[in-house]
């Protein structure tokens, strides 16, 4: 419900419940360590031959993408991968920039990433954390009121002017980051749930290249935070 690309309004976009081929968790799985794959592919060319150019490009081209494979979940049977590719290449050029003022970031924020995916993965699959409709209303409140205050930090910035807290390494900075952070890790609990729902429904075959995608797009999101996070904390 917070991740824009796995909602039940996604479930509810789908037609052929009664396809002989049936999405499972292990086919889910394969498809989103294979687009991890491509990404980490795409962060490698990204790294070693940075453009801020092309970057801004690829990201133009892969909102492009969210919103296409979004209407028709279908598409991200084949739109998932170069999205991966692209959201990759992006990836390694904010990274390399990141390195180059502040060594040892970019490790520490990969770290930090894949702890937090094992660790939600672990409460949701031990049911310690329980996705209930409370649950997914107030993370949608949270995740919705995050993306108005980029989007107006962005337009604000067009005007010479910006909300300090969301760039700068003050307290209400790092505290600002840390729930967005928060929100982002959290999200994947969602993801998880929809996913299960996807296949407790009998969804047909390509909704496990869908779920590998939204996977993706939270974790981009989260990597980004938590890169924003620990530069904060190392200027201060």
């Amino acid at each position: 419900m917070s991740n824009p690309v796995l909602n039940e309004k996604v479930l509810n976009r789908i037609q052929d419940f009664g396809a002989t081929e049936k999405m499972t968790i292990d086919g889910t799985i394969h498809k989103s360590g294979f687009l991890i794959l491509l990404t980490i592919l795409g962060a490698t060319f990204g790294w070693n031959v940075p453009s801020m150019g092309i970057a801004v490009i690829f990201m133009i081209a892969a909102i492009v993408l969210v919103i296409m494979i979004s209407r028709k979940p279908e598409r991200a049977t084949f739109l998932s991968q170069p999205y991966a590719l692209m959201e990759g290449f992006i990836l390694g050029t904010i990274s390399s920039s990141y390195a180059i003022f502040q060594p040892g970031l970019i490790s520490n924020a990969l770290i930090l990433t894949l702890s937090c995916l094992a660790l939600m993965l672990g409460l949701y699959r031990f049911r310690i954390i329980q996705v209930t409709d409370r649950f997914r209303s107030v993370m949608l409140v949270a995740t919705m009121a995050i993306a108005v205050t980029y989007l107006v930090s962005m337009i604000m910035g067009f005007f010479g002017a910006g909300i300090p807290m969301i760039h700068q390494g003050t307290t209400a900075g790092i505290i600002f980051s840390l729930v967005v952070v928060g929100v982002a890790a959290f999200n994947l609990l969602l993801d998880f749930d929809l996913i299960e729902q996807a296949y407790n429904q009998g969804a047909p075959k390509y909704m496990e290249w869908y779920g590998g995608f939204a996977l993706l797009v939270t974790l981009v999101w989260l990597y980004l935070e938590i890169l924003r996070l620990l530069s904060k904390m190392n200027k201060r």
